[in-house]
C-alpha cells in the first residue's frame, strides 16, 4: 500500500459520513470543565468514547486522576512497535467551555452537529473535539494502508481540563515524564492563519495579567468644593498606563520589550499575511511597534494591552473626586521575555516617573509561558514539504501563535520539538456561540495528517539522525 492510499482512505472515512457520525458522538457528550460540576461526563469521554477507538488501533490506555482537586482526569496511551523507531507523542482535549444553549442562532444547539452548506455547528467541533478525531482517523488510516502498522512508536495524552486553564497538566507531565517521553509532538489546536492555508505554528505566547490600583482615601469628596486639591485615582492611573504603554500602543518598559525580532522569524513572517474575513476588525495599521509589519506585531513581538478600567461609578456618573481605581493589563510575550521581570520593572519603572501611589500586583490569570521551536530545525522543513506534497499548496508558518496554550508543557517539561498543525480557521466562533467546524478544512485535514503520518514512518528515522549533527 502507498502514501495515497493512506491519503484516499482518510478522505473516505470523510465522504462516507464516518467523520461527521464519530464527531457528532463527541459533540453530545457535554464536557464543560469550567465549573467543576461535569466530571462524570469528562471520565465517560475517554472512558466509553475514546479508549475503544485506540484500543482498537493497539494502543494501552490509562486514565489518571487529575492531582489538582475538582478537575477533569488524564487519558495516557502509547502504541509501540518496537525498539528503535522514532516515537511521536500527539496530544488533545476533550473538554469544552460551557455551551450557553440560549445563545445560539435558532436552528442550533451546542450539543449536536447542524450542518449547514460548509459548516459543522457544534460546542467543540472546531476546539478540540474536531481536530483530535481528525488526528486520530488519520493514525488508523496510516496503519490501514501500511498493513497494520505505523511504522512509529506512538503516544497520546488526552486532558478534561484545558478550557479551565490546564490544571495538573505540569504536574501530571513532571510525573509521568518517562512515559510521555518521545522524539517529537505532532498535534492540533488552535486556527490556521486562513480557512484557505493549510500552516504550522512551532508554539505560542506567553501571558501574563497584573493590576494596578490606586487607594488614596475612604469615599468620595464633592468635585466642586474640593476639585483642583485632592489628588484623583482615575487621573492617576490613567496616567500610569499612559506611562506604559504610549498612546499608538508602543510598550515603553524595556524588560516587556522583546530584545529583537531573529532572522529565522522574520524570514519566516514574510511570507504570512493576516486573513480579513467578514467580520473580522480591520487592523489598525499604525498601532503597536513602528517598523514592524502586522503580522511581525502579532507572531514576533510583544502586546501590552489594558483589558479593564475602572473608577468612580461609570454606569452613573456622579460629582465626587473618585478616591480609587484599578485596571487590569494584560502582557503577550515571545520567547526572550523573562516574565519573572515583568512585576519589578512596573513598580521601578512607575516610581521613576512619580507615580508611587498605584500599586501593582499579578493577577488571577497565571501565567503562561512563551515557546517557540527554531524555524530552521528538521522537523519543520519536513512537515512544511509533507503539507505542501499533499495538498499542492504552501503552507503558512507561524513561529508561534500570537494566542497562548500549554506548550510549555511539552518545549520545557518533556523537551521536545514542538510542531502542531491546526485543522480550525480564525471565523470559527471557538469559545462563543454558534462554534463551527469547516468541512472542507477538516477533510484536507483529514488528507494532510494522513500523508504527514504516513512520511513519519518513512523518514522519522533520518529527521532524527540530522537533529543529532
Amino acid at each position: 500500500m502507498s502514501r495515497q492510499d493512506a491519503i484516499a482512505r482518510a478522505a473516505d472515512y470523510f465522504d462516507g459520513g464516518a467523520f461527521q457520525s464519530d464527531l457528532a458522538r463527541r459533540v453530545a457528550l457535554p464536557t464543560e470543565s469550567q465549573g467543576g460540576d461535569r466530571l462524570d461526563v469528562l471520565r465517560a469521554y475517554l472512558t466509553d468514547e475514546i479508549i475503544p477507538t485506540v484500543e482498537r488501533l493497539g494502543f494501552r490506555c490509562r486514565v489518571l486522576n487529575n492531582p489538582a482537586a475538582g478537575y477533569g482526569p488524564f487519558l495516557i496511551a502509547e502504541r509501540h512497535e518496537a525498539d528503535g523507531l522514532p516515537t511521536v507523542l500527539t496530544y488533545g482535549h476533550g473538554d469544552v467551555v460551557f455551551g450557553h444553549a440560549s445563545t445560539w442562532r435558532a436552528g442550533l444547539d451546542p450539543w449536536h452537529v447542524v450542518v449547514e452548506d460548509d459548516r459543522w455547528y457544534g460546542r467543540g467541533t472546531a476546539d478540540n473535539k474536531g481536530q483530535h478525531t481528525i488526528n486520530l482517523a488519520a493514525l488508523e488510516h496510516v496503519m490501514k494502508a501500511r498493513g497494520g502498522r505505523l511504522g512509529f512508536n506512538c503516544k497520546l495524552l488526552l486532558e478534561m481540563g484545558e478550557e479551565a486553564g490546564s490544571p495538573g497538566l505540569r504536574a501530571i507531565a513532571v510525573a509521568e515524564r518517562d512515559a510521555l517521553d518521545a522524539d517529537v509532538l505532532i498535534a492540533s489546536d488552535g486556527p490556521r492563519l486562513s480557512a484557505e492555508r493549510p500552516t504550522v505554528f512551532l508554539g505560542s505566547r506567553g501571558a501574563m495579567n497584573f493590576e494596578l490600583s490606586v487607594d488614596l482615601r475612604a469615599g468620595g469628596h464633592h468635585s466642586g468644593n474640593w476639585g483642583g486639591v485632592l489628588a484623583n485615582a482615575g487621573t492617576l492611573l490613567s496616567h500610569a498606563i499612559a506611562c506604559l504603554v504610549d498612546a499608538k500602543g508602543r510598550i515603553l518598559v524595556d524588560a516587556m520589550r522583546p530584545a529583537s525580532l531573529p532572522a529565522p522569524v522574520r524570514a519566516a513572517l514574510a511570507d504570512v499575511k493576516i486573513a480579513q474575513g467578514p467580520g473580522d476588525p480591520a487592523v489598525d495599521p499604525n498601532w503597536g511597534e513602528p517598523g514592524l509589519s502586522s503580522e511581525e506585531k502579532i507572531y514576533g513581538w510583544n502586546a501590552l494591552e489594558v483589558l479593564a478600567f475602572e473608577t468612580g461609578t461609570p454606569a452613573a456618573p456622579v460629582n465626587a473626586i473618585p478616591p480609587t481605581a484599578k485596571a487590569t493589563l494584560q502582557l503577550r510575550f515571545v520567547v526572550g521575555t523573562d516574565p519573572e521581570s515583568i512585576l519589578p520593572a512596573v513598580r521601578a519603572h512607575l516610581d521613576a516617573h512619580g507615580l508611587q501611589h498605584v500599586a501593582v500586583k499579578a493577577g488571577r490569570m497565571g501565567t503562561f509561558a512563551a515557546t517557540r521551536l527554531d524555524p530552521t530545525d528538521p522537523w519543520v522543513g519536513w512537515a512544511l514539504a509533507s503539507i505542501a506534497k499533499t495538498t499542492g499548496k504552501k503552507p503558512a508558518l507561524l513561529p508561534n501563535l500570537g494566542g497562548s496554550l500549554p506548550n510549555d508543557v511539552f518545549a520545557d517539561i518533556l523537551g521536545l520539538p514542538t510542531i502542531w498543525v491546526p485543522h480550525s480557521y480564525p471565523s470559527c466562533s471557538q469559545h462563543a456561540p454558534n462554534e463551527h467546524l469547516l468541512a472542507s478544512v477538516a477533510r484536507e485535514a483529514l488528507q494532510i495528517m494522513a500523508g504527514l503520518f504516513y512520511d513519519l514512518g518513512e523518514d522519522g528515522p533520518r529527521i532524527l539522525t540530522e537533529r543529532r549533527k
